[in-house]
């Protein structure tokens, strides 16, 4: 027998050992704490409902998919403005409910999240066995940590992001508690790429672990690995050759693989000191040793607890992100997977009584400590007190509560003035409407899911900070900007692209003119064919490295516009 076989065997053995010896009623006792702590955060992440604007963005690609023009954020542009490619064909699917779109949004991402907390909990249960009752450890940080609640039901994929890592984690303990059936737990592996593309971390670990625990043959391997990489594999080949890119447009824009180490740690402590978190990691640390101490099934963890700490350093190498918190509750929530319930024992009593009283204080004290009016100087804000004080709705959900927030309600004002297509942009004299001979109009604005879902579907709506516009993606960033969002590209570049006259654009009509600029826009612009579609699959690598300078009188020259 080998160490690898000897490692399995260990692994199943010392699993039925702890689920062979049970004590009365800890059974029950145990599932009515995993059932009351899912219930709470159910409480809690409905009590904290809202939608953010990123997640309306979100809304105008499925109500755009639901009308029959595709996977795009404005129609007869193919962009991808979303990063989790299944979160939005599953709202599309469930858009065919006809129901309101947004509390559609509301409701599956708050769904999804007690679902992936639930199967979290019932695998940790089943990882630590019923020798003992369980008690609630590192569900406590979930409960008490308000970004978990409030990104849960935020639009975003946070939720989904919850249900399928609790799917990995319930699907691996279920594995190595001696199941049979291994493809499920492959084909949930393989949609990794599909939630997040940095979740392939996740993926790859997990795979590694389905492996060791299963112990397959090389064509078993094989044929599990093809499971695991059909359906990511197929979506790459679709986006490279629909959209023209290796990454979602939302990579680009905010320059996923450039290194802002200096900021990233700013994020990471941001969230680390504003809820004392190393308190009850450490503690939570304590109890996993005490708890799992020379039980080869404790070498599950590691499937989970490596790529959590690889995401860390990942969004710390980035630059972290605006949203207070958003980026690191995945890694947050894998750390804590193999405690989230702990052995009520007199080891873990100590640990146990020092999460207890952090849970307490965090809930009652530990917030953010910068107001929604005024975020951090480091450029992060709160995002859902943002919002509510914004649109004076302690809930926003629908489109229309941000209708009468000034940076929205103004560009729709300059728009519904109009008659006949317009651009409409922020100048020196405010916001200004002018003249196009497009067949459509287009508003230039920073906030674009709640402008975007507040227009019609034949309006374009482009941002300076390159979500959703593909001039502004392929800008090069600006050091100064916010995390997350710092490119930005002056209007005249939308103004002379809607073909707006005036000597002042001369630099940005020249900049336009440059040959990798227009081969960049006719990848998202001419009609798709098979033709159109093998130029964008080929010509994706190097689309995707197409960077040049903001400004049209530095761009004009063509030099900079290179991958």
């Amino acid at each position: 027998m080998t160490l690898v076989d000897k490692a399995v065997a260990g692994t199943r053995v010392a699993v039925a050992d702890q689920t062979g010896r049970r004590r009365p009623g800890g059974q029950t006792w145990n599932l009515a704490v995993v059932g009351g702590c899912v219930a709470l955060f159910a409480l809690l992440a409905w009590d904290s409902r809202w939608i953010a604007d990123d997640g309306l963005i979100v809304l105008r690609t499925v109500r755009h998919l639901l009308e029959g023009h595709g996977p795009v954020f404005n129609v007869g542009e193919r962009v991808e403005a979303n990063t989790s490619p299944l979160w939005t064909y599953l709202l599309a699917l469930v858009g065919m409910s006809g129901l309101r779109l947004e509390w559609l949004s509301v409701g599956t991402g708050g769904a999804l999240a007690v679902l992936g907390l639930g199967l979290a909990l019932d695998g940790t249960r089943r990882l630590h066995g019923t020798t003992v009752a369980l008690a609630p450890a590192g569900v406590l940080v979930v409960l008490a940590m308000s970004p978990f609640r409030e990104f849960a039901t935020s639009g975003l994929e946070t939720g989904l992001a919850f249900s399928w890592l609790g799917a990995v984690w319930w699907l691996l303990v279920r594995l190595a508690r001696g199941g049979e059936r291994h493809w499920p737990a492959a084909l949930v592996l393989g949609l990794g790429p599909l939630v997040r593309p940095e979740f392939a971390l996740f993926s790859a670990a997990g795979f590694v672990a389905l492996l060791v625990i299963t112990r397959p043959t090389r064509g078993r391997a094989l044929r599990l690995a093809s499971v695991a990489g059909a359906l990511p594999v197929v979506y790459q080949v679709f986006r490279m050759g629909y959209y023209g890119l290796l990454t979602p447009n939302t990579a680009l824009a905010k320059e996923a693989s450039t290194s802002r180490i200096d900021r990233g740690w700013r994020y990471l402590t941001d969230t680390v000191g504003t809820y004392l978190l190393l308190v009850p990691l450490l503690a939570l640390a304590v109890a996993l040793v005490v708890t799992v101490h020379r039980r080869t099934v404790a070498r599950l963890g590691l499937a989970v607890l490596t790529p959590a700490l690889a995401l860390v350093l990942y969004v710390v190498w980035i630059g972290g992100d605006f949203m207070h918190s958003r980026m690191l509750l995945p890694a947050i929530f894998c750390l804590l997977l193999p405690v989230l319930v702990v052995p009520a024992t007199r080891r873990t009593l100590l640990p146990l009584g020092v999460i207890g009283a952090w849970a307490v204080a965090a809930g009652w004290w530990l917030h953010v400590p910068y107001s929604p009016q005024e975020p951090a100087g480091i450029g992060i804000s709160d995002e859902r007190a943002f919002w509510s004080y914004s649109t004076r709705q302690e809930n926003p959900v629908l489109a229309e509560h941000f209708a009468k927030v000034p940076m929205m309600r103004a560009p729709l004002d300059t728009l519904h003035a109009q008659e006949g297509p317009v651009i409409v942009a922020h100048g020196e004299n405010g916001w200004q409407a002018h003249p196009t001979a497009l067949p459509h109009s287009t508003v230039v604005t920073c906030c674009i899911g709640a402008v975007g879902m507040l227009t019609d579907s034949d309006v374009r709506v482009h941002d300076s900070l390159a979500l959703a516009n593909p001039l502004a993606s392929h800008a090069e960033p600006q050091p100064q900007g916010m995390a997350g969002h710092d490119k930005h590209i002056p209007p005249a570049w939308d103004l002379a692209d809607a073909g707006v006259e005036g000597p002042e654009l001369a630099d940005a009509r020249a900049a336009l003119a440059c040959p990798q600029v227009r081969e960049m826009l006719a990848s998202v612009r001419e009609p798709m064919s098979p033709e159109r579609f093998w130029d964008n699959l080929t010509g994706a690598f190097h689309r995707t490295g197409l960077r040049y300078d903001p400004d049209p009188a530095v761009a004009r020259t063509c030099g900079a516009a290179a991958g």
